[in-house]
């Protein structure tokens, strides 16, 4: 049988793991990059029907039909489908470019928000100057 002392030690063995285990669930890294890795799946869904629904056939259709293809993943040169790897290509800039301008976006708003945040020049000149005066004034 087990003594009681190695079942304590394994039952607080086991809770100290589970509390560690919660906290470090809880921190904020982690919930955030599970958010962020969940609205990304959901962002790459929209990108990839953005890309097979829109794009290709408005870019692609006038290629895709003078080389008698229907579908970007039929075009192949000797068994190498290469339309399948030109649908990953265009998938990946567009959604690079669509990254690259919500970031930039958001560098905007945030030194658009910096400026916004401190008094400017003037003001810390009008401040100054009204303490100088008072402290004169105190003086005389």
């Amino acid at each position: 049988m087990v003594s009681r002392q190695a079942r304590s030690n394994a039952v607080n063995s086991a809770g100290g793991f589970m509390n560690d285990f919660r906290d470090f669930l809880l921190r904020g890294n982690v919930v955030d990059l599970a958010v962020a890795v969940i609205i990304g799946g959901a962002f790459g869904a929209v990108i990839t029907s953005f890309i097979g629904d829109i794009i290709t056939p408005l870019l692609l259709n006038p290629a895709l039909k003078a080389a008698n293809v229907e579908d970007i993943a039929s075009l192949s040169a000797n068994g190498i489908k290469y339309g399948v790897f030109l649908s990953t290509i265009i998938n990946f800039v567009v959604i690079s470019f669509i990254l690259f301008m919500i970031i930039r976006t958001f560098e905007r708003m945030k030194r658009t928000e910096e400026v916004d945040a401190g008094p400017t020049t003037d003001e810390k000149l009008n401040d100054t100057l009204g303490r100088l005066t008072g402290f004169l004034e105190q003086r005389m």
